[in-house]
């Protein structure tokens, strides 16, 4: 984190990565880091979302009351950071059959709550090989939870499902408050912005319309780029795109 810091970088997601990760000591240091920098936590990403279908969905009641406790950790450390949203995974495709939509989206509900108990917004996100990757699905939430609900909208998530970034977009309407920003070409679903075939201009138009009030972070994985140089140039991209959506949403309103 400290290089990315003296590279500019001021806006962060964290993926904790174990549970010592969650140690208020080592998150409170994390958490000077950026306050040395003037930058910003605005996320976090739990290391148990793999396990979410067993830990959350899985109908099992008394291990999703003991999960619902385990993420208070999660939440405390946000706390720190300063971050205000969790993403969630949720139910993978080949375990739906565990757990109806209904219960899935009162699951939700109840984790949701928990967060908003310490100022942190629960988020689906949409991820691939998971119940999430529907658009249909997202639009089942959206309609039976009202405004009770958010979303994470991944770019590289949605095309990997086989579905259009745009129609997963669509689907979460004005509960859509974050998003990951990557990029895509023929063959290739995981690239730096500005890498790939990606219509932003169009993206950036469908966010404005959906009143989206949130942020774009970069999410790559680390074989998706050789050098600070490209990181430094997605940077430059992400920011025009910032701009271009503040001409575009200030024009619209």
């Amino acid at each position: 984190m400290e290089r990315l810091l003296t590279l500019g970088f001021r806006h962060f997601e964290f993926f904790f990565n174990t549970v010592s990760e969650l140690d208020p000591v080592y998150v409170r240091k994390l958490a000077r880091m950026l306050q040395d920098y003037g930058a910003t936590a605005k996320s976090v990403h739990p290391f148990t979302s793999g396990y979410e279908s067993f830990l959350l969905f899985s109908g099992y009641e008394r291990r999703f009351q003991d999960t619902l406790e385990f993420y208070k950790h999660y939440f405390e450390a946000a706390n720190i950071l300063g971050a205000t949203l969790l993403v969630l995974h949720g139910q993978r495709l080949d375990k739906q059959g565990d757990m109806e939509e209904r219960d899935y989206f009162e699951h939700y509900h109840k984790l949701l709550e928990t967060g908003r108990s310490f100022g942190i917004t629960v988020a689906q996100e949409n991820v691939n090989k998971f119940r999430s990757s529907s658009p249909m699905f997202l639009e089942h939430m959206r309609s039976y939870l009202h405004k009770d609900c958010a979303f994470v909208l991944d770019i590289k998530q949605s095309v990997r499902a086989g579905h259009s970034p745009f129609e997963t977009c669509a689907a979460m309407g004005d509960q859509l408050i974050h998003v990951h920003i990557n990029d895509n070409c023929a063959g290739k679903t995981c690239l730096l912005p500005g890498s790939g075939a990606m219509d932003y201009r169009r993206l950036m138009h469908q966010l404005a319309e959906q009143h989206f009030h949130g942020d774009c972070m970069i999410e790559v994985y680390r074989h998706s780029f050789g050098s600070v140089q490209e990181l430094l140039q997605a940077k430059r991209v992400t920011e025009n795109l910032q701009q271009q959506f503040t001409r575009i949403a200030d024009h619209s309103s």
